[in-house]
């Protein structure tokens, strides 16, 4: 069982972490797929605390488990929305994703979530995305990434960040193929009847 922690905060973009935890919750490891089969995922939502966590757009969210009460995590998912421009400037939370992205086996971001992750010190010297609205933003605040326009996902080692919203969906795919094999994420993108990321995935042009 992977354990994967999926951050939510006041303003996340609901797609962000929405997109990502339908991805691993629906992944089954055999075809034909059941709904009683076992998920090789356990997806949780984590926040600063238990209380209902309003999203953009107004949905509100329960948590799982708090920072406190958070495990060691194999995977995190970091999302992003206009939340994050506060977010950055959270200690606690920022501490917290620093301290679970050292223990984790795999370190994500959606969006602007990208932004949590660098304050973190995740991104040092690595190359990243983020929404293309950001990217400006991103190379000028942060001048020790390299900024990657092209693509929808990007991976260096253990760290995949990838491009707005929706592109969630794609760097969720992945990881499923390098967690349980390429057949795995393609039957759980056709069951979702979304399009499967193939080879280097660019972006949409915008």
């Amino acid at each position: 069982m992977t354990r994967i922690g999926i951050l939510i905060f006041p303003d996340v973009e609901v797609l962000d972490f929405c997109g990502p935890f339908e991805v691993f919750s629906v992944t089954r490891l055999k075809e034909p797929r059941e709904r009683t089969d076992p998920c090789p995922f356990e997806v949780k939502l984590v926040a600063e605390t238990l209380s209902p966590v309003t999203t953009t757009g107004g949905m509100r969210v329960i948590p799982d488990w708090d920072f406190a009460t958070c495990p060691p995590l194999d995977v995190l998912v970091v999302p992003g929305g206009w939340g994050t421009r506060d977010q950055v400037s959270n200690a606690a939370l920022v501490a917290w994703v620093k301290e679970k992205a050292a223990g984790a086996k795999w370190v994500t971001s959606v969006c602007t979530g990208s932004f949590l992750l660098a304050q973190a010190g995740v991104l040092n010297g690595k190359p990243a995305t983020t929404h293309w609205r950001s990217l400006d933003r991103m190379a000028t605040t942060y001048p020790d990434i390299s900024v990657d326009r092209e693509k929808q996902v990007v991976e260096c080692g253990n760290v995949l960040t990838s491009a707005g919203i929706s592109a969630g969906i794609d760097l969720a795919l992945l990881l499923v193929a390098k967690l349980l094999g390429e057949p795995v994420a393609r039957a759980t993108a056709k069951h979702m009847e979304y399009p499967y990321p193939e080879g280097v995935h660019r972006r949409v042009p915008v």
